[in-house]
């Protein structure tokens, strides 16, 4: 899944695609360097961000929206908690609703996702993305999020939306502290005990910083780095700015991972000849 952000502020890339035109082009160029998704998303939700008024975000999203699932054959989501957001975007052509709220943050939202037919990927936050990194506190984090998304898959299913159009995230950065993250991603597993397609969305996130002690340094290859992580475990869409990076390295995994060829044996020598006898052998 190719990540859209036609925002001035979000957080890795923030203002380069608040053009819709500079939007538009980002997602033919993912496109082209193998993403099989295009999320494009309208309002920033990184650590301290404020909320976006509805007619703002439509204003930014819809001609992107518009745009690429006119020219693009691969599916397009709507990166949205608001329901309004998500209804035209389904009108215009998005085939998938990418909610951060899990389908939470706006009453009506449920209903357009029921009602649209699309897919859906709803996500685990902690609080809101203005105060959500202030003090995360869990029990247990695996058990506490395997919880909560076992909740809103049986809310959705509840609600009349086929098992087949959910899509379940941990949510990595919202509302998890450095610790909470890395432990998501060791053991993001054994969220397929929920029986649903699994996202996760790692890239650029302040936790790769950290951990290679730079948080100024670039964090293309980090990203690279956990997305193999997270193909080796079987997640299904891995949500990243840098397709191409990732393509390779997934491209090079799967070559190694390949057993080599199968090759008929070679055909088995003739048998020694020492000449005819001159007596004939009685063994």
């Amino acid at each position: 899944m190719g990540i859209i952000n036609v925002t001035p502020d979000s957080f890795s890339d923030g203002g380069e695609y608040l053009d819709p035109r500079q939007a538009v082009e980002q997602g033919l160029r993912l496109a082209e360097a193998g993403a099989g998704i295009l999320d494009v998303g309208g309002e920033s939700t990184r650590p301290g961000s404020h909320p976006v008024e509805l007619s703002e975000e439509i204003d930014r999203v819809m001609p992107v929206v518009e745009k690429l699932c006119g020219q693009l054959d691969i599916p397009v989501s709507i990166d949205t908690s608001k329901a309004e957001v998500a209804r035209q975007a389904v009108a215009l052509g998005a085939e998938i609703i990418n909610d951060v709220t899990g389908l939470e943050g706006d009453v009506e939202m449920i209903d357009v996702a029921r009602q649209s037919g699309a897919g859906i990927c709803a996500m685990h936050m902690q609080g809101n993305p203005l105060r959500m990194q202030l003090d995360p506190r869990y029990h247990d984090v695996v058990a506490d999020i395997t919880a909560y998304l076992a909740g809103r898959r049986d809310a959705l299913l509840a609600a009349g939306i086929e098992r087949t159009r959910i899509c379940l995230d941990p949510g990595i950065g919202f509302g998890k502290t450095h610790e909470h993250n890395l432990e998501l991603i060791r053991h993001c597993g054994e969220f397929h005990q929920l029986g649903c397609p699994l996202l996760v969305g790692h890239s650029r996130k302040g936790f790769i910083g950290k951990i290679l002690g730079d948080k100024d340094l670039d964090r293309t290859a980090g990203t690279v780095g956990v997305a193999l992580w997270l193909a080796q475990r079987g997640i299904q869409v891995i949500r990243v700015h840098d397709v191409d990076a990732v393509q390779q390295a997934l491209a090079l995994q799967r070559g190694v991972a390949a057993p080599p060829p199968q090759t008929p044996p070679p055909p088995p020598p003739p048998p020694p000849h020492f000449g005819t006898p001159k007596i004939q052998s009685h063994f």
